[in-house]
């Protein structure tokens, strides 16, 4: 049986867990061949070959710290002239604190694993997407840059913003020459995400209808770019949210976001 990925290649970032594993799952079972990225080879290893050996798929392990500045560059290298027609930009995290309590080299970290690499990947793999007449890009992005943000985890909801606009732009652009480009927008997903940010306790406090699971997520994603939608929002509940958000007075909703905040964020 044919499948829809068969003769296509696939490279995640941030494969290794939460959403971007998820990706990879759904990417292999519809036959891509995957490149999987990330800084734990361990994990990558383990994953690479499970996709492989249950899908019957081509597999790559690329270990890369998107921090660093030259991490595109050398992810690309290491692909040896391979043809990527997917690409899903999946890898981030947060930053917790108020702006001037948090070193500024960490905000340069950041901005560079959520926004630059975003932007250096994409640059360096849609020439040929656009080439031969067919491709898809999928960023990650997130609620948190629709609405109003709160305090802490400043630049947070800045850069999920930028993926947004980063997204539709392309999408724009590219759409003509057979390339689709979609911002993914989730609310609060079930991964590692609040683990790594020390926030795991606060996090299980919220409403259960709140959270959503990483393999729907990938699906809807999926499905968004493939129909060649540039924003997809995650969740029913929060595309009432947006909604709210946007006929609510901004007074108000600043006020909404800001009590949710402290409640549940390490600021």
């Amino acid at each position: 049986m044919t499948r829809e990925g068969d003769g296509k290649t696939a490279l995640v970032t941030g494969a290794s867990s939460g959403i971007g594993k998820a990706f990879a799952e759904l990417l292999a079972e519809k036959g891509y061949g995957l490149i999987l990225t990330a800084r734990r080879r361990e994990r990558l290893d383990a994953l690479a070959a499970d996709l492989g050996r249950r899908h019957g798929i081509a597999t790559q392990v690329v270990v890369a710290d998107l921090a660093e500045p030259d991490a595109s560059a050398r992810i690309v290298a290491a692909l040896a002239g391979a043809r990527v027609d997917f690409l899903v930009n999946n890898a981030g995290y947060g930053v917790p604190g108020s702006y001037t309590n948090v070193p500024w080299g960490d905000h340069q970290t950041f901005m560079q694993v959520m926004v630059m690499a975003v932007c250096d990947l994409s640059y360096r793999l849609l020439p040929g997407m656009v080439e031969r007449g067919w491709g898809r890009i999928i960023n990650i992005a997130s609620v948190a840059g629709m609405v109003p943000a709160p305090a802490g985890h400043t630049l947070y909801g800045a850069s999920k913003a930028f993926l947004i606009r980063f997204s539709e732009a392309l999408s724009a652009e590219n759409a003509p020459h057979g390339v689709h480009v979609t911002a993914v927008c989730p609310g609060f997903t079930y991964s590692e995400f609040h683990d790594v940010l020390g926030t795991r306790d606060k996090m299980n406090r919220m409403p259960r209808m709140l959270w959503l699971d990483a393999p729907t997520v990938a699906r809807q994603g999926y499905e968004a770019v493939m129909n060649g939608d540039s924003v997809v929002v995650n969740g029913r509940i929060y595309r009432m949210l947006i909604w709210l958000n946007g006929v609510l007075p901004r007074r108000l909703a600043r006020w909404v976001s800001g009590s949710a905040g402290r409640r549940y964020r390490k600021t």
